[in-house]
């Protein structure tokens, strides 16, 4: 009696075993996720944050809503990588954080004039660069000799106009102790708003500056060979999208190797670095 009850322990004890073997197979097959470039390969398009306020490398056209510029020409170069379309979402630089961080995601990645800090690496991704940034100043040409250091601009007649929310308005705050410090909500606006005289100087990045010196004669940008700081511009997405953030880095280092890069730094007017 005891050997019989001792094997129907046995077998109930094989049955549930393999029960939990099944279980936990099916339960391991159903919740395992695709990578984040498998979903956006199922998808057919990658959605592309970006600000559209950043001439010449992230631009919308208010009048048809095309996009344009250096980040917008890596994005496209991104998603052929991948064998997929292309959709833009706006962002804002205020926003841009929560933006990348959102639940469910709002964009698979945010690109252009997005500077590679240690703050933004903490939190998120970031690729290798792929433009070297610094910050520089647009004023009148007529004042650019009166321009030629920071000293100069830090005093308390000058009016010093930034874009709220990134880190022109952060340079601005931390080095600029005694000028006027304007926030404009229009970050395009700003260089136009210097030209007539409704600010004196603008805080901007020696990728964006060349662009309105070329386009706009009463524009100078007389600190452009000394950048106030030196780093790079790379693309941003949230964490865990490793799989992601290498498809982005092979397509920036090919570019590198195979000259296109340079080749697309020449046509924006851009300082090749690489």
């Amino acid at each position: 009696m005891r050997q019989e009850k001792l094997k129907i322990w046995l077998l109930l004890t094989i049955i549930c075993f393999c029960g939990t073997l099944s279980v936990s197979s099916c339960s391991s097959d159903e919740d395992s996720p695709q990578t984040t470039v498998e979903r956006i390969k199922q998808r057919g398009k990658v959605v592309v944050g970006t600000t559209g306020d950043y001439r010449p490398l992230s631009f919308c056209e208010p009048a048809t809503g095309e996009y344009w510029g250096f980040g917008i020409e890596m994005a496209k170069e991104i998603a052929a990588q991948m064998k997929v379309g292309i959709v833009f979402a706006k962002t804002s630089w205020p926003t841009l954080t929560a933006d990348v961080l959102a639940s469910p995601q709002l964009f698979d990645f945010a690109i252009g004039g997005i500077t590679i800090t240690d703050a933004r690496r903490e939190t998120m991704l970031m690729s290798d660069g792929y433009l070297a940034n610094g910050k520089t100043i647009l004023c009148r040409s007529t004042e650019a000799s009166r321009f030629q250091s920071l000293a100069d601009i830090d005093r308390p007649e000058v009016r010093v106009m930034v874009n709220p929310g990134g880190l022109n308005e952060k340079f601005a705050n931390e080095n600029l102790k005694n000028s006027t410090i304007i926030v404009h909500q229009k970050n395009e606006e700003i260089p136009s708003l210097v030209a007539q005289g409704e600010a004196d100087v603008m805080i901007t990045e020696i990728t964006e500056a060349p662009y309105y010196v070329q386009t706009d004669s009463r524009l100078a940008a007389p600190l452009l060979e000394k950048p106030f700081t030196h780093g790079e511009i790379g693309v941003l997405m949230q964490k865990g999208k490793e799989d992601l953030l290498q498809v982005v880095n092979n397509v920036i280092r090919r570019m590198k190797s195979d000259g296109s890069l340079k080749r697309l730094h020449e046509k924006y007017g851009l300082v090749y670095a690489y």
